[in-house]
């Protein structure tokens, strides 16, 4: 049941699974979570265990945080593959996050130019206007989607206010595939729930999203860490594989991380 948070505002280099090795940028502070999301398997642990009093980072607290440190990976002849917004919670929610965006852009371009710059968002404000172009800006634009039913997000991922699935369906679409759907498949109990979204009930219901939303690419992952709660468990690589192959029967791309 460990969990960590993320210094801030900058962190890493870490070598990510999926990303390579990953300079990671975090837009809330480091003594606490701030996320639109209540997921049951972050590594971050629950909001309620990591409630603060801090705000989120300013565009130019994360601008000089992040210029200081490419300088420094500069001087020591390993730049980034990727640089990642992400941290201890949700990016996207942070008043200042368009500005940040378009800061690290412009550093990336001037101090790391074969690196990427990623999101990885629950895809909670991705309707918002000024969210939206953000992500466009970025070269891997990658939304949460772990399950196409309403009931099981609400289990597992746990929004905190309103949500609704088809709107956020549609959201993803309107990037007009500039965007990676990113999915969490596992199995376990919570609570006396089934959390397997392995079957047929859910994987059925997210193809049919991707088909939707057209992402450039999935990519499908499970549990690798420490869950906050006990009973969640890794689903099978037999049954990732399975998913996969079907996520590029649709011509998707789908890279699996087990």
């Amino acid at each position: 049941m460990p969990t960590f948070l993320n210094d801030s505002p900058v962190f890493g280099p870490v070598r990510s699974r999926r990303l390579g090795v990953s300079l990671g940028v975090n837009m809330m502070p480091a003594t606490g979570k701030i996320c639109t999301f209540d997921c049951l398997y972050c590594e971050n642990g629950l909001n309620e265990q990591r409630r603060c009093a801090g705000r989120h980072n300013s565009a130019q607290t994360v601008a000089a945080a992040l210029e200081a440190k490419l300088r420094q990976m500069r001087d020591e002849g390993e730049l980034p593959d990727v640089i990642t917004f992400a941290g201890n919670g949700e990016p996207t929610a942070a008043p200042e996050f368009p500005e940040a965006i378009r800061a690290a852009v412009a550093l990336r371009d001037e101090l790391a130019p074969t690196a990427k710059i990623a999101v990885l968002s629950n895809g909670t404000m991705a309707a918002r206007p000024e969210v939206h172009d953000a992500l466009m800006l970025v070269d891997d634009n990658i939304l949460k989607l772990d399950t196409a039913d309403a009931e099981y997000i609400r289990l597992l991922d746990r929004p905190v206010g309103r949500y609704d699935v088809e709107e956020q369906i549609r959201a993803f679409a309107s990037f007009e595939g500039h965007v990676i759907v990113q999915t969490i498949f596992l199995r376990g109990k919570w609570q006396g729930h089934d959390m397997d979204n392995t079957s047929e009930r859910y994987v059925g219901p997210w193809l049919d999203a991707l088909r939707r939303i057209r992402p450039q690419e999935a990519t499908i992952y499970t549990i690798a860490r420490d869950t906050p709660v006990d009973g969640l468990m890794k689903a099978p690589a037999d049954a990732m594989d399975a998913i996969a192959a079907r996520v590029s029967a649709l011509g998707i791309p789908c890279q699996v991380s087990y």
